[in-house]
């Protein structure tokens, strides 16, 4: 085992990296996942139990099942609680180990005995509820009936669910955090900083909205800016970062409120260089007077960081026009900006004007409280312990004259000339003004050729040879090809000239059709448009309707009459094919009903002897009258009767599948029950909600 030294050891080393990684952290309290209200967390636990473990379970099961089936849903239930609880905790950060300034600034805009509590409080529950779960299943391992250890489960989630209940107020405090800390802006406490502060409504929010991307809301009244805003803009190739604090007034500390507990806290904690505005038309409503005791005041807060006092709205009044008094205040905040002699930047006594209006002198502050925010951290890092050894392994090489000769910079002509033409007043003309003149971008087509560096400047515009097959195109290029170009399409021209003037000579006239054409011109027209309109008749009547027999004939041409007609035309004698059809037509015949089935049954019987009656469904739902018509017809397609009840059976089989589906043939194509039961009811599993 450990000594005692050693595990005092880990502990510092554990200590140091935990140290190490807050200062590193970057702080993102957008990703904190929002916290259900104690109702919404529980109908969660639950439905996602009910939904994830089996429903199902009967008394006649092994009672070890029934037990387990229990115990899973207990085991499950506590999972749920266990793994939203530790989230919450998780996100959430703690106090302890953050940045101290944002340390503070959640106990100034959260209180944080109060946030401690809460988080402190659902730690408990989540401790409770596993407890809770371990009790119960170890009750239900001893379960001897179905209906204990549903009541064993029933009374282990009910205490859970109880618990969560009390905490329903921690859980409503930590959502108004989330929220509240989900708008706070993303500020990193190690990086390059300028922190703007002074009295409210001095000009610091349109400051940072001058030097910065940020957009803060400036109006002519106090406290405009009711927490920290962040903004960025960049210096000798760095990112900064500017705080716009709120105003602050000049009382006791435990008097001012959470808007100046903000500045305060920033004030303390973020090593930045602190750019302190000053109204010096005291249209802020302050004085120069409270401005200076306000900066006396919190000057504590400035230990150890750099310090700019800027006068603002010189637009307005200047310098010169302060009076002896305020003159000696301000003289009195500029000696506190003097710092170490390392840090001073060239002329120091120079007090930073400017006016955020007219934008005069802006960008001479932040440039000022750039370079002293860069001298302040190059002083840190000297003065480290670190600084002496990176220094003694570097080593500056200063380049050493190898002669005497000299060897000036090389000047190409090209550019001497244009120097010396732009001196002269001559304006260049360059290739942007050159694509404007010729029709703008997308039409002018820069000349590349003007650049070419070649032995004689008239060969730039050569026509460059083109070879193809190792072969110069233009040594196969007739130079008169063009010309008889244009005389081959002159003479194709005179020849159709020609030609068309040829044939409205030698067109014939066409002579009138006789009284003979024309009659026969009518009967073959009479005879076409005949065959279009049957052709259209056949087709609509064969898209449209149904198939009918052929025997039916719609416009009763179908007769001995048109028959007769139409074998006489062809020179035909058709007597007796008419006669042969009417004595083959089959005449209506009267079949009386017997007084019962015996009466028919007995001249069936007489009328086939001995021949065996076939019973088919068809046959015994028919009546007697009709029974007698089962006799096949010459030509029914049926050799005997036999034949035909064979046939009959078989459609009767045929059709035994689709009664089965309730389907009246293989066309039913009707749906009866739209939403059958056994496919909308029961519980869903995973993979299934997408079909309903």
């Amino acid at each position: 085992p450990d000594s005692p030294g050693h595990a005092h050891g880990r502990g510092c080393r554990a200590r140091a990296s935990a140290t190490h990684a807050t200062h590193d952290m970057q702080y993102n309290f957008k990703k904190i996942a929002t916290v259900p209200t104690a109702t919404d967390f529980i109908d969660v636990v639950l439905s996602r139990t009910q939904r994830q473990t089996p429903t199902v379970v009967h008394a006649g099961y092994a009672i070890t099942r029934i037990r387990q089936f229990y115990m899973r849903k207990v085991k499950y239930t506590q999972t749920s609680w266990n793994e939203k609880l530790s989230r919450i905790l998780e996100d959430f950060p703690r106090v302890d180990d953050v940045h101290p300034f944002y340390s503070d600034l959640l106990n100034v805009l959260y209180d944080k005995d109060h946030y401690k509590l809460a988080l402190g409080q659902l730690n408990t529950a989540r401790n409770m509820i596993d407890k809770i779960a371990k009790d119960y299943v170890k009750l239900l391992k001893y379960g001897d009936s179905l209906y204990r250890c549903k009541q064993l489960k029933r009374a282990a989630l009910g205490r859970m669910c109880t618990i969560m209940k009390k905490h329903a107020a921690s859980l409503a405090y930590l959502e108004q955090v989330r929220q509240h800390m989900s708008r706070l802006p993303s500020i990193d406490p190690n990086t390059r900083s300028i922190l703007v502060c002074g009295y409210p409504n001095v000009g610091k929010s349109s400051f940072m909205n001058k030097v910065t991307r940020a957009d803060v809301e400036v109006q002519p009244y106090a406290f405009t800016t009711k927490s920290i805003y962040v903004g960025h803009t960049d210096y000798k190739y760095l990112r900064w970062q500017v705080l716009d604090t709120p105003g602050i007034l000049d009382r006791p500390l435990d008097e001012r409120n959470t808007i100046e507990m903000q500045s305060i806290t920033a004030l303390a904690h973020l090593r930045a260089v602190v750019l302190y505005i000053v109204d010096i038309s005291e249209q802020c409503g302050f004085t120069i007077a409270q401005q200076a005791t306000l900066f006396h005041s919190i000057k504590p807060l400035f230990a150890n960081k750099p310090l700019v006092v800027a006068v603002n709205k010189i637009d307005v009044r200047k310098l010169e026009d302060l009076s002896a008094e305020d003159r000696s205040l301000i003289d009195g905040m500029r000696e506190a900006m003097r710092g170490p002699a390392s840090m001073q930047l060239g002329d120091d006594d120079a007090l930073p004007t400017m006016s955020t209006l007219s934008e005069t002198g802006v960008m001479e502050v932040k440039n000022r409280c750039c370079d002293l925010l860069l001298a302040h951290r190059v002083e840190q890092k000297l003065a480290g312990r670190r600084a002496g050894e990176v220094m003694n392994r570097l080593h500056v090489a200063m380049p050493v004259p190898r002669d005497s000769k000299k060897r000036p910079a090389f000047v190409p002509s090209t550019l001497e000339e244009s120097r010396a033409r732009k001196a002269a007043g001559e304006k260049i003309t360059t290739e942007k003004d050159l694509q404007e003149q010729n029709g703008g971008a997308g039409v002018y087509s820069a000349d590349l050729r003007k650049r070419y560096l070649l032995d004689d400047d008239d060969w730039k515009y050569d026509i460059m040879p083109e070879i193809y097959n190792g072969k110069n195109v233009a040594d196969f290029i007739d130079p008169e090809i063009e010309a008889k170009l244009a005389e081959l399409e002159r003479e194709e021209d005179e020849l159709e000239a020609q030609w068309e003037a040829e044939r409205m000579d030698r067109a014939p006239m066409e002579e009138e059709l006789d009284d003979d054409e024309k009659a026969l011109l009518g009967e073959v027209r009479a005879r076409r448009n005949k065959l279009v309109a049957e052709h259209r008749r056949k087709k609509a009547a064969g898209n449209n309707n149904p198939v009918v027999p052929r025997k039916v004939d719609a416009q009763r041409k179908l007769n001995t009459k048109s028959m007769k007609a139409g074998l006489e035309s062809m020179g035909l004698d058709a007597t007796a094919a008419v006669e042969r059809a009417r004595s083959r037509s089959a005449s209506r015949r009267v079949v009386k009903r017997g007084r019962s089935t015996g009466d028919v049954s007995m001249n069936d019987g007489d009328a086939g002897g001995d021949e065996k009656k076939m019973r088919t469904s068809k046959s015994r739902s028919k009546s007697v009258a009709r029974r007698v018509k089962d006799v096949p017809e010459p030509g029914a397609g049926f050799a005997s009767k036999d034949a035909k009840m064979r046939a009959i059976k078989m459609a009767d089989k045929a059709q035994r599948k689709r009664n089965k589906l309730a389907k009246a043939g293989e066309g039913d194509r009707s749906i009866q029950t739209a939403m059958p039961k056994h496919l909308f009811s029961g519980k869903r599993g995973n993979g299934k909600t997408d079909r309903r």
